[in-house]
């Protein structure tokens, strides 16, 4: 019988791209970043504030695995700057308790990977879900953080996400105005009068042995008309991409999203006016800064909505590998409500795209050409 040969997905972007490794419980994961610009100061203080907002067992509403997410670089690095070369990035696993996952072995978890993983290669890591775990997402946010770096050098952009549902408790939130700090003050890291109640829900199901979803936002702020390539590598098409490449990731908005096609076009429509500089900009912002699939100088927003955690200790029907029929009550430690620290992620691969689009565009049509 011929020999078919299966390929994973591990790399994202086109010329800053960035390729990620390892599984939840092996020895390591990370991630190779390739087409960072070169002279960049980067120093692993600059990734390891941003692994330290996504790690585990931070408060009373994660998964208490603890794991210091201790990043080192292993290249691409030299007295503080980048060489333009691949830059080699690398966490530790130093928490992983796999005898956890023991009773999952021949077990396939309701709404989880382990059976389509099994389906497609023919093998799977049942100690804590192996790539298709969240843990993965370690590497995105190392690379987010060279990512920001670069547009944060270049042309000043800002990203800012914050949850914006939990459930069907919604918060009102301004993404203009909305700060780091307003979102990392709040352990639900909602900037808003309603995240207690929101904690307050995430607690609940959690002592009930269950878990509970919702909706994160992401704004950009600064980003310049014209990035974005059109007709299939529009700026919006690549986050969507981006955002639900995600672990438990099963919606995307930009602007306005499904709510606009409640509306009119005159009701929808963004009115072009010119402001005291004589710049262009948008009165509204309801095509999320994005219009034709290219930006418009406008904030670029988002949202990303995301499923209940699909590891529960609720009772679930299930069968093991063999076809039994068995009744499942999960061990092991797990979040109740992915959503808090997902922010940190969502900020990650909205940096990747935008960068991304940085660099095409600077390829595409470079400073003073005619």
């Amino acid at each position: 019988m011929a020999r078919t040969w299966r390929f994973m997905g591990n790399t994202f972007g086109h010329l800053f791209r960035v390729t990620t490794f390892g599984e939840s419980h092996g020895g390591a994961v990370g991630v190779v970043v390739d087409g960072c610009p070169p002279r960049m100061a980067l120093d692993v203080a600059d990734i390891q504030g941003e692994l330290d907002r996504r790690r585990p067992g931070q408060n009373a509403l994660v998964t208490p695995r603890q794991e210091e997410d201790r990043a080192e670089i292993l290249s691409g690095v030299f007295e503080g700057r980048t060489l333009g070369t691949p830059i080699a990035i690398e966490v530790r696993n130093r928490d992983a308790r796999s005898a956890d996952y023991e009773h999952l072995r021949d077990v396939y978890r309701p709404s989880h990977a382990d059976f389509a993983w099994q389906s497609k290669y023919g093998i799977r890591n049942w100690q804590g879900g192996g790539r298709a775990s969240a843990r993965e997402t370690i590497g995105r946010v190392a690379a987010g953080a060279v990512a920001r770096k670069v547009l944060a050098g270049a042309c000043g952009v800002e990203i800012v996400a914050y949850v914006r549902q939990v459930s069907s408790i919604t918060a009102d939130v301004d993404p203009e105005s909305v700060r780091r700090a307003d979102v990392e003050a709040s352990l639900v890291r909602c900037p808003s009068p309603v995240t207690v109640e929101m904690q307050q829900l995430i607690e609940r199901t959690r002592d009930e042995g269950d878990s509970v979803g919702g909706v994160i936002e992401v704004v950009a702020r600064n980003v310049p008309a014209g990035w974005g390539d059109p007709v299939f590598d529009k700026l919006e098409a690549n986050l969507a991409r981006a955002l639900m490449s995600l672990p438990a990731a099963r919606g995307f908005e930009v602007g306005s999203g499904f709510a606009g096609a409640t509306m009119t076009g005159s009701q929808h429509n963004d009115p072009f006016e010119a402001d005291a500089d004589g710049r262009i900009r948008t009165s509204s912002n309801r095509s999320g800064g994005i219009q034709g699939g290219i930006s418009n100088g406008q904030s670029v927003v988002c949202r990303v909505a995301f499923k209940p955690t699909a590891t529960i200790r609720t009772a679930q029907s299930t069968v093991t590998s063999a076809g039994e029929n068995v009744t499942l009550s999960a061990r092991g430690r797990h979040d109740p409500c992915v959503l808090p620290r997902a922010v940190p992620i969502v900020e990650a691969m909205t940096a990747l795209v935008l960068v991304d689009a940085y660099l095409c565009q600077c390829a595409c049509c470079p400073p003073g050409a005619d």
